[in-house]
């Protein structure tokens, strides 16, 4: 083995090590009978009681109920709007006003969270000033915030998978008497749902985790599931935090397998497609 290959290889280990050896302890110190996080209690077996307690915490399980309603609402908006966006961006070419189209889509990506949580906050009390909606901050207000910030991430994916799109098949479905809606729904719809769909899974992923945003735009009664858990590690870190934590891991790790066999499946698929294409062809 070359050297270069060996450091490739060591530095591949220590990143995974890196990333994953603190999600591991938090995982196993979620069984651990003591109620010190960090001190392990060696004369009792692992316990699930840390997870029996989380299931009878409403308060969590509230506030994990409210930010899954929000990521849910939130990312399957920015997914249409982010489609619609980038479509124009990929498809329409030069026109006025694609600059500012351009630079207002992706501008929550770099701008601070802080400023935006404020600039949000603003915007939606002199709403409520000058239409009487929305009244006050809580779940709408938090709902629209990350439809905002979520956009601006799908509209960069599809828009990327539209820069290496093929538009000779629509071209030719085209010519083939196809309308437009029949050519976007039967052939570019389907080619770009896997970007379409992990549009939706990273916008999911960043309204589920959001915090600083969601304290400017959240009020009383709509605290989401990290708000409650930033609030409970101020004061101490208890092990049924483990324990959610490890919940959100499982889910979000089931939701990656999910996902990677489906479009595994689909390009294997399309695959098998082309190929009798080519087979009925000769």
């Amino acid at each position: 083995m070359s050297s270069r290959g060996l450091f490739a290889r060591v530095a591949l280990v220590l990143g995974l090590v890196f990333l994953y050896v603190p999600i591991l302890s938090m995982i196993v110190f979620s069984f651990n009978n003591s109620r010190l996080v960090t001190v392990w209690d060696a004369a009792h077996s692992p316990t699930f009681k840390w997870y029996r307690t989380l299931v009878g915490n409403e308060q969590i399980l509230g506030a994990a109920w409210l930010s899954i309603r929000i990521a849910v609402i939130s990312a399957t908006a920015a997914v249409v709007l982010g489609t619609l966006a980038g479509m124009a961006l990929a498809r329409f070419g030069p026109f006025r006003g694609r600059l500012l189209l351009a630079g207002m889509t992706t501008a929550p990506i770099v701008m601070p969270e802080v400023i935006t949580g404020l600039s949000l906050l603003l915007l939606f009390v002199a709403m409520g000033q000058l239409i009487g909606w929305p009244r006050g901050v809580g779940a709408i207000t938090i709902t629209l915030a990350h439809i905002t910030f979520c956009m601006a991430y799908v509209t960069v994916v599809v828009q990327s998978r539209l820069a290496g799109f093929d538009e000779s098949l629509e071209e030719a479905a085209m010519d083939l008497g196809a309308r437009p809606l029949t050519v976007f729904a039967r052939i570019t719809l389907p080619l770009i749902l896997p970007a379409i769909a992990s549009g939706w899974l990273l916008a999911f992923t960043l309204s589920w985790d959001d915090l600083v945003i969601t304290q400017f735009v959240a009020g009383p009664g709509s605290s989401t599931l990290p708000m409650i858990i930033f609030s409970k590690v101020r004061f101490g870190v208890t092990p049924d935090i483990n324990a959610l934590a490890t919940i959100m891991i499982l889910i979000v790790a089931t939701g990656i397998a999910i996902s990677t066999v489906w479009m595994r499946y689909r390009e294997r698929r399309r695959e098998r497609d082309l190929q009798l294409a080519a087979a009925a062809n000769l």
